[in-house]
């Protein structure tokens, strides 16, 4: 690739003459061949010339980022376009650069003029040639389809694929598995435990793709009552749990929590059917929301439901009786 890009012309944004690039401190062009076979590749160079902060793009990186190819194109502009935590690690990784020489690679996701998403990586490069101004350079590579790849693996690792809630794994692996845990960046304010009342009983009568859509619409519903939740898994067949930011008093969750029971109970149509399940709930508050022992949570939580669904059972046969 290095001895096509020396043998290449850059097409330049608005000038009859093309200027030289730089490639590892040395003047390049780019072969308008070249340039639109890296095109079709969703690849792109570019450079950034320090000493007045002007931008040059083959046509790959024009296409990235959505904009008309070969028009004139300013920094801040373009900035504009990032999304402000790659906005953000773009700048730290470039003034490090730029200080200290050397080269860095960025996974970076741009919003075009059409609204459009993409993600990009770049490939930056820092040269200090003798007799010219300071460059950074290298390439823009296109991944959104890669990203997309790569969440749709991870979704299926780590969400239920029943309810698209986050599986037991990731439950345990985030919260459980962590034992004593001290955070200075996120507050716990509780751990809600939900388990569905006389499960058993929807499955056996109406069968198991009815169990499956109680189960759907109640991971929904838990959601809707839940948004601002930290994570909402399913950890066992009909067993779910919400963990909850330290955002509001003790009252005030269990409060809330009471409110979401009654509503969990709305009736569910499925087939011309409409049946209603009930849920259970435990909840379990950590005496220190920034130091907390999860495991000992999940017990306290699991047994306060443990006593709710005896509660529920005694209830139940008593007005049968």
């Amino acid at each position: 690739m290095s001895m096509l890009i020396q043998q290449a012309e850059l097409p330049c944004r608005a000038q009859t003459e093309t200027p030289p690039t730089l490639l590892r401190g040395q003047p390049v062009r780019i072969d308008p061949l070249l340039d639109r076979a890296m095109a079709s590749a969703k690849v792109g160079a570019w450079s950034c010339n320090l000493s007045d902060s002007k931008l040059t793009w083959t046509t790959g990186v024009y296409d990235i980022f959505g904009l008309p190819r070969e028009t004139a194109v300013d920094r801040r502009e373009v900035l504009d376009l990032y999304t402000e935590e790659s906005r953000d690690e773009l700048e730290r990784l470039r003034a490090e650069a730029i200080d200290q020489g050397g080269t860095f690679i960025l996974d970076a996701q741009v919003k075009r003029p059409d609204g459009e998403m993409r993600w990009m990586r770049i490939h930056a490069e820092m040269v200090r040639p003798a007799g010219a101004a300071p460059t950074l350079h290298g390439l823009k590579q296109d991944v959104t389809e890669e990203k997309l790849r790569s969440d749709a693996l991870r979704r299926l690792a780590e969400n239920d694929a029943l309810t698209g809630l986050a599986n037991r794994a990731i439950y345990e692996s985030r919260f459980l598995d962590a034992g004593r845990t001290r955070s200075a960046l996120t507050s716990l304010g509780a751990l809600i435990l939900f388990d569905l009342n006389d499960f058993k009983r929807i499955n056996d009568r109406w069968g198991h793709l009815a169990g499956d859509a109680c189960l759907k619409v109640f991971a929904e519903r838990l959601c809707s009552f839940f948004p601002d939740a930290l994570l909402t898994a399913r950890i066992g067949g009909d067993e779910f749990a919400v963990i909850l930011r330290n955002d509001e008093s003790a009252e005030a969750i269990e409060a809330r929590v009471n409110r979401s029971l009654i509503r969990l109970r709305a009736p569910i149509l499925w087939q011309g059917h409409m049946f209603t399940v009930s849920a259970s709930s435990g909840i379990a508050f950590p005496p220190d929301p920034y130091f907390y022992d999860a495991e000992e949570l999940f017990v306290r939580a699991d047994a306060a439901l443990y006593n709710t669904k005896r509660r529920f059972r005694r209830t139940r046969e008593s007005d049968r009786c």
